[in-house]
């Protein structure tokens, strides 16, 4: 047992020192959208935003985005078949600003997720030259439009992704979130977007920006069609059709409330865990796998009798923790201190994973804002 946790723990300080290396060079090439110019004049901006049950979230959203510095910009409000207020507060807001159009969705279409429906009615009706996917919870400061948009022509992109400021305001929750964005990282490796010879794409929910044409060209959402991960997809699937993308951050100029509490956060994640591991049961327990052994076994093993086994599970941890430190200060408002709950929240973010998939396999597929979708459909129009 000794020399196979010397061996785990050996090669995960190579592991951790290739990750550190990636992440460094990275992150040095990942601009900050705040220190770039504006763009004060220019062709029509087509904002989408899919919204169902969103009464408390759609009003205000949208209210920041309207007082955006470039002007020259159109709204489409999707309301998905919400039954609460969201479809009569967007009405009420169309008449706040003309530059406002609401598309009130009544039923869902057989084969499609009911938000990629509704940003795809929203693009099918949209008039400007970009695309601006967007959340309903997403709120903006004045520059963002202007600044995102001339960051867009300047590298003449046709896909920019922008990581905004993830607001928590519990402490689990601030770490779990810290603890999402940290695997992520090394998961997923959003910063090769930026490497022009990488098909390794990436794309964020609270800011989708795309060139009509390109996305047009690859086929609209209706690639897309099912996948719960569709901000992702999105965007893997136009860098790796060789659309230019980039990905920069936004901490001062876009912030969105991930979740309100942890709760909130299992239930959030039940869409989208187990498309985002391929629907892959054997992905799922390397997944497990592969979190407990880096973030939790290491220290609990630093208090080994064994010397050997006590010093690289040390080693493991400062270089974690050095990975951790570069990635929370440049991706997030909140401490890296949080690393010194790393294998507590570890832990919780097993327990996401396996209840995520339990309950997808339990009911058959996923439920998604009250509809539900089959486990045999998700993946079926995965696999087209």
């Amino acid at each position: 047992m000794e020399i196979i946790l010397i061996v785990l723990f050996t090669i995960g300080m190579i592991v951790w020192l290739a990750f550190l290396a990636d992440a460094l060079i990275g992150l040095k090439n990942l601009d900050e959208l705040e220190t770039q110019q504006e763009l004060e004049t220019g062709e029509l901006l087509s904002v989408i935003v899919a919204a169902r049950h969103e009464e408390k979230h759609i009003k205000p959203s949208i209210l920041t985005q309207l007082k955006q510095t470039y002007k020259n910009v159109e709204w489409l409000l999707i309301n998905d078949r919400s039954t609460d207020r969201t479809g009569a507060i967007m009405d009420e807001l169309a008449l706040i600003d003309s530059r406002i159009t609401v598309i009130h969705i009544k039923s869902l279409p057989e084969g499609w997720l009911g938000k990629n429906h509704a940003l795809y009615t929203g693009a099918l009706n949209a008039s400007g030259k970009w695309l601006l996917f967007t959340d309903a919870d997403v709120n903006y400061q004045p520059k963002a439009f202007a600044k995102a948009l001339h960051y867009f022509e300047r590298h003449q992109l046709d896909h920019l992704t922008a990581a905004p400021n993830l607001n928590a305001k519990k402490f689990w929750l601030k770490t779990f979130v810290a603890y999402f964005l940290f695997g992520f990282s090394f998961y997923k490796r959003p910063w090769m977007a930026n490497n022009p010879k990488s098909k390794n794409g990436t794309g964020i929910g609270a800011f989708n920006l795309v060139r009509k044409s390109a996305y047009k060209a690859l086929g609209t959402h209706e690639k897309i069609k099912m996948r719960p991960d569709d901000d992702l997809q999105l965007g893997m699937k136009l860098k790796k059709a060789g659309f230019r993308q980039r990905i920069v951050t936004a901490q001062r100029l876009i912030e969105v409330e991930w979740y309100g509490s942890l709760k909130e956060a299992f239930v959030g994640l039940e869409k989208n865990t187990f498309a985002g591991l391929n629907y892959r049961i054997g992905m799922v327990f390397f997944a497990i796998f592969g979190v407990f052994a880096t973030n939790v076994l290491p220290f609990i093993m630093v208090f080994s009798s064994n010397k050997a086994i006590a010093l690289l599970s040390l080693g493991n941890i400062i270089l974690s923790g050095i990975h951790y430190f570069f990635i929370i200060k440049r991706m997030t408002s909140f401490s890296p201190l949080l690393f010194l709950v790393l294998p507590i929240t570890a832990l919780l973010f097993i327990y996401s994973i396996v209840r995520a998939s339990f309950l997808t396999f339990k009911r058959g597929g996923i439920v998604w804002r009250e509809t539900t979708y089959r486990l045999s459909e998700l993946r079926e129009k995965d696999k087209s």
